[in-house]
């Protein structure tokens, strides 16, 4: 797998809502800042932040789009990019959009979400 297939592998993972598929693309000590400023870090409080969204949000879909490398290494790479969802809350359709850089490193042959900063888009 290189950098650009991770990124639809992490796509595909977080659209089934499904911890142990999202699991193995993640980093031990991984950071996961939502668009909102919680901060998570490492892998269990990263869990317990992604299903408690996935409890909120029914029938999410998530997509990442105008990727921007910024560097791609034998073992880190660094990405720009946008993301949107739709889903159910409370019964109604909802949505939302931003903006996102993650890093990604490479252990023992697979890359990994190393972290991941989310934000709101300004214009």
């Amino acid at each position: 797998m290189n950098p650009e297939e991770f990124i639809k592998s992490y796509e595909r993972a977080l659209g089934t809502q499904d911890w142990k598929i999202i699991e193995p693309l993640i980093f031990e000590n991984v950071s996961v800042t939502f668009s909102n400023g919680e901060v998570h870090i490492g892998k269990e409080n990263v869990q317990k932040a992604f299903e408690k969204n996935f409890s909120i949000i029914k029938n999410e879909k998530y997509t990442i789009e105008n990727i921007k490398w910024l560097v791609k290494d034998k073992k880190y790479a660094v990405y720009l990019f946008e993301f949107n969802w739709t889903g159910i809350i409370d019964g109604e359709s909802r949505s939302g959009n931003g903006i996102g850089t993650s890093v990604l490193i490479k252990e023992s042959a697979r890359w990994k979400l190393l972290t991941e900063h989310l934000g709101r888009k300004t214009s």
